[in-house]
């Protein structure tokens, strides 16, 4: 946390950056003039790469080492007096990633990305709110690959589509945005997240469509925005980002003298560094847009995760949790929007599955006194018929299809269970229109039955809602409102109340939700999927509902044989309190995720410990 605090100053220093038509007098040192890329180190040293290798100058422009090779594409992130390089061989195209001991006077070879499986002509580094570093490689045609690195460990992370004939790329790591030059077109934006869709902005384009000449050439991150050349390298133009639009100051001539995409561009101390055919000019900067100021979310670790969805695309949806007598028996049910109904060990290996047609929501109780006898019940919706399906648990945690139970909704989407202190077990369901049915499930001579015990409505979608049993209280989410309250006691309806609006704290759509129940005396907690930014909101869950934090799911590299990717877009989550032994002695939180990468696949779920979402927004 304390270097993303050092971040943060760095870049508010920075952005008090502008542009002056002026070529700065003063020119730079000699040894840098025979350099295609140069990158100004901390107290004032040079990485400079030229057709012989990378070399090492100090302040002074000694020179203090050098790795011989014929490379290009030179890129680096700087913490400090750490300095990470990576270049890419020019005869193989195979990324290297070096360090640089400033101290020392060192320049060490990491181990190497493995060969590229095209023509790779542009890469460019990210470091992410996670610390961990990113690098993206780009083909002439348009294919591109994101890997993380760790160390001595290169994962494939996705793979993207992007425009053809790009020969610049680099990230602002504040803005989260893979920057790319389409020589031919212009500038565009990617999100440079990996967890989630992904979304493209175009930067500058060329004429007709926007101000470039031909298309776009080199670049360099400033602060809220970005510098590009045009295609022949004549034009500099200077772009700010605020509240989503681009805007672009006026174009400034430059001299250069260069083929068309040789040029290149680089950033030194309030200086935009420009490489023309006699080597590199500076122009002072004055550049006045402000990087944006985002309060860094906690992030949480999965310990595990499931084995894919049998179905490609918008398949996983909600899960729920069933305990055993012996912790490490317990069971994670999923949802599968295209298939039914799936269970899976603590381990995330898939026990088995039902297929029983498209379910969405799935909710669990135990130990219900129904019909003289104890049972264990899953309810789920069912999209296909607008049906409540009911399914059994043994006691070796098989599931078998019990009964179901028309609605007469025209859309069933969300669904939970609640079971009052005077036994048994009732269901809640919603429509797609607002609409929620409250059900009293009953047992007589081995036959379940379900009994409308009242209905009511909000004003758009909901989806996930979960009533908390010790409190009988009925939480449920309004997809683009926020989440209200009411009371879980059909008999004792009340008002609907809002406990958390979509706002600074919850992100449209409001999804799943979920009830941590303290132990002991100790608070508990309501969890609620904020799927606009991916992340999770806890707050208390009695009023007056404090928020008590967020955080999001990030990678673990370390776990499993590919490690462990995060969580976007989540649908469904689950938690309990439960001791499940090991790193879920405090409990776990199960969590959908929307799309699966380490490498791309179908979606599955991520178990994340409690304790480490306790240490992380330091509850009870």
């Amino acid at each position: 946390m304390k270097t993303m605090k050092q971040s943060l100053v760095c870049a508010a220093l920075l952005a008090a950056f502008a542009v002056s038509t002026t070529v700065v007098a003063a020119p730079l040192p000699a040894f840098t003039q025979q350099a295609d890329d140069l990158v100004r180190l901390p107290g004032g040293g040079w990485l400079a790469l030229d057709k012989h290798g990378l070399h090492l100058f100090d302040a002074k422009g000694r020179e203090q080492d050098s790795i011989a090779v014929r490379a290009k594409q030179l890129d680096t992130r700087i913490d400090g007096k750490q300095v990470l390089a990576v270049f890419l061989e020019a005869d193989t195209q195979r990324p290297v990633p070096v360090t640089v001991d400033l101290q020392a006077g060192k320049l060490t070879r990491l181990a190497p990305f493995p060969d590229a499986t095209f023509s790779v002509e542009a890469s460019c580094l990210y470091r992410d709110a996670q610390r961990l570093d990113h690098l993206f490689l780009i083909g002439k045609d348009g294919q591109a690959e994101q890997w993380v690195m760790q160390g001595e460990q290169r994962r494939l992370v996705r793979k993207l589509a992007l425009p053809p004939h790009v020969r610049h790329c680099r990230v602002d790591d504040g803005a989260k945005q893979l920057l790319v030059s389409e020589g031919n077109l212009g500038v565009w934006a990617y999100e440079a997240e990996s967890e989630g869709m992904g979304k493209r902005e175009a930067v500058a384009l060329r004429r007709p469509y926007g101000q470039l000449d031909g298309g776009a050439g080199a670049l360099a991150v400033l602060p809220g925005g970005v510098a590009v050349l045009d295609a022949k390298a004549d034009r500099l133009h200077l772009l700010a980002r605020k509240d989503g639009r681009w805007t672009a100051s006026a174009a400034q001539t430059v001299d250069l003298r260069v083929r068309k995409g040789d040029s290149q561009l680089a950033l030194d101390q309030g200086q935009l560094l420009l490489r023309g055919k006699n080597g590199w000019q500076s122009r002072t900067l004055k550049w006045q847009a402000q990087s944006a100021q985002v309060l860094p979310l906690a992030i949480v670790e999965p310990q595990a995760q499931t084995e894919p969805m049998a179905r490609q695309g918008d398949a996983a949806d909600d899960p729920a949790i069933w305990l055993s007598s012996n912790p490490a028996d317990a069971r994670v049910l999923g949802t599968n929007k295209k298939q039914g109904l799936l269970v899976y060990d603590l381990q995330g290996k898939q026990t088995q599955l039902l297929e029983v047609g498209r379910l969405n929501n799935v909710d669990v109780r135990q130990d219900i006194d129904l019909g003289g006898k104890k049972v264990d019940l899953a309810l789920a919706t069912r999209r296909d018929d607008n049906t409540i399906m009911l399914f059994s648990i043994a006691a070796s945690g098989e599931l078998e299809v019990a009964a179901s139970f028309a609605t007469g909704l025209s859309d069933i989407y969300g669904m939970c269970l609640y079971q009052p202190k005077t036994g048994g077990i009732e269901a809640f369901v919603n429509d797609k229109d607002g609409t929620f049915q409250q059900y009293g499930i009953g047992m007589a001579d081995g036959k379940f039955s379900a009994t409308l015990l009242r209905s009511f409505k909000v004003a758009t979608q909901p989806e996930g809602c979960v009533a908390d049993d010790a409190s009988g209280r009925l939480f449920l989410g309004e997809e683009r409102r926020g989440v209200w309250t009411t009371s879980a006691d059909a008999a004792k309806p009340d008002a609907l109340a809002m406990v958390l609006p979509v706002g600074a704290n919850l992100t449209a759509d409001v999804e799943g939700m979920a009830i941590y129940h303290g132990r002991n005396g100790a608070p508990s907690y309501l969890v609620v999927s904020s799927q606009g930014d991916s992340s999770y909101v806890v707050l208390d869950a009695l009023a007056p509902y404090k928020v008590r934090g967020r955080f999001r799911v990030g990678f673990n590299l370390q776990a499993g044989v590919d490690g462990i990717d995060g969580t976007s877009e989540t649908d469904g989550l689950e938690v309990t309190s439960s001791n499940l032994g090991g790193a879920y002695a405090q409990g776990m939180l199960v969590i959908q995720d929307g799309y699966k990468r380490l490498p791309d696949g179908p979606q599955n779920f991520k178990y994340v410990a409690w304790r480490d979402v306790a240490r992380a927004l330091k509850l009870d």
